[in-house]
């Protein structure tokens, strides 16, 4: 898992996201890490066309394989 300090603009991520729209669903999807719009000094998600503002306790991941191992042992 990345911490936020290591995180650059540009850089292609990989987070476990869970669909807003049916809780129950959650899969691992590619993001990339861009300046959030409405506030240039932070970096966000931009997900789906949707930025979104970094937190904490987001589990972010360098690879595919990282994020679906611990999708897996949480999830299956």
């Amino acid at each position: 898992m990345l911490d936020i300090q290591q995180l650059e603009e540009g850089q292609q991520v990989y987070i476990i996201y869970r669909n807003p729209h049916t809780q129950t669903v959650s899969n691992v999807q590619e993001a990339t890490i861009a300046r959030d719009p409405m506030d240039p000094s932070r970096l966000s998600l931009l997900l789906f066309d949707f930025y979104h503002p970094i937190e904490e306790d987001d589990a972010i991941f360098a690879s595919y394989e990282e994020a679906e191992s611990l999708f897996e042992e949480f999830y299956m």
